[in-house]
């Protein structure tokens, strides 16, 4: 039997998560099973939907600089699939996209409706997809836009963090990048809620902000392990292909509009992450 909402990007952190939240009545595909940039697949899996939340993404973004068109693939092609798909049979549709819409230059959490510019290729494939997915399913669309995810199901900075701190081993990380670390859990939780509010445009983080250091040192505090331990350094002694936004915190005027409470605090978060998605 046909569930009443399809989660695309089945395997992936945020699928896992909506997986646990949303049960028998979602449907998770990964790519093997719905390759999104096939539009007549995409049609023939919506069939049926009430809704459909778009957790598919490509999201290597240092890889994104050397692979644009392969990006642009999935982040813009793919997600314009979906939406037409969900235009053609009512369906509402959600599509995640990210805090990397945005330049990274701000001193004030951005808002919903903040101008965007994207300084990296992931970043402007994004974008592109939620101008895709606006115009094809206008009425129908809620772009929730996240940042910093981790969780279980994927690679993360806290799974990398977790199993150094575990080891007793010394690390080195920056202090110049801000941003809110979001459990997974904790959005797909947030997404369920944004189901039963009209469209639109909505950042889903956990509050409060802190460097990816403060992130490092609470994460080797919960295993016990010396923070002496988390060293500092700044961005640039990690130089990569892609820009990474030095301030990367979304304020979450719509939600709140909208009558939604606050996310929990992110490192209220983490503690409850560590433990049922790691095993901590």
């Amino acid at each position: 039997m046909t569930a009443p909402i399809l989660v695309t990007g089945g395997g992936g952190m945020l699928a896992t998560a909506l997986g646990d939240v949303f049960g028998d009545s979602a449907d998770l595909v990964a790519r093997a099973d719905l390759d999104i940039t096939d539009a007549s697949a995409v049609q023939r899996a919506v069939v049926g939907r009430v809704a459909v939340i778009n957790a598919a993404a490509y999201t290597a973004v240092d890889d994104a600089e050397f692979n644009n068109d392969a990006a642009r693939d999935v982040n813009v092609r793919g997600a314009m699939n979906v939406a037409n798909a969900c235009a053609g049979t009512g369906a509402r549709l959600v599509h995640v996209s990210t805090n990397y819409v945005f330049d990274g230059l701000a001193t004030s959490p951005y808002s919903e409706n903040a101008t965007t510019n994207p300084r990296s290729a992931y970043g402007r494939s994004k974008l592109e997809g939620e101008l895709a997915v606006r115009s094809a399913h206008r009425d129908g669309t809620t772009v929730v836009r996240t940042a910093w995810l981790y969780g279980a199901g994927g690679p993360s900075f806290v799974a990398t963090m977790l199993a150094k701190a575990r080891a007793g081993d010394p690390v080195s990380v920056v202090t110049d990048q801000i941003g809110q670390p979001t459990w997974t859990r904790d959005l797909a939780e947030r997404i369920r809620l944004l189901l039963d509010v009209a469209p639109g445009t909505f950042h889903a983080t956990n509050s409060g902000a802190c460097s990816w250091w403060d992130l490092a040192v609470a994460i080797y505090e919960e295993v016990g392990a010396p923070t002496t331990l988390v060293g500092q350094t700044t961005s640039d002694a990690f130089v990569r292909p892609a820009q990474r936004p030095a301030y990367s915190v979304l304020g979450d005027d719509a939600a709140q509009s909208a009558g939604l409470p606050a996310m929990p605090p992110w490192r209220d978060a983490l503690g409850k992450a560590l433990r049922a998605d790691f095993s901590l």
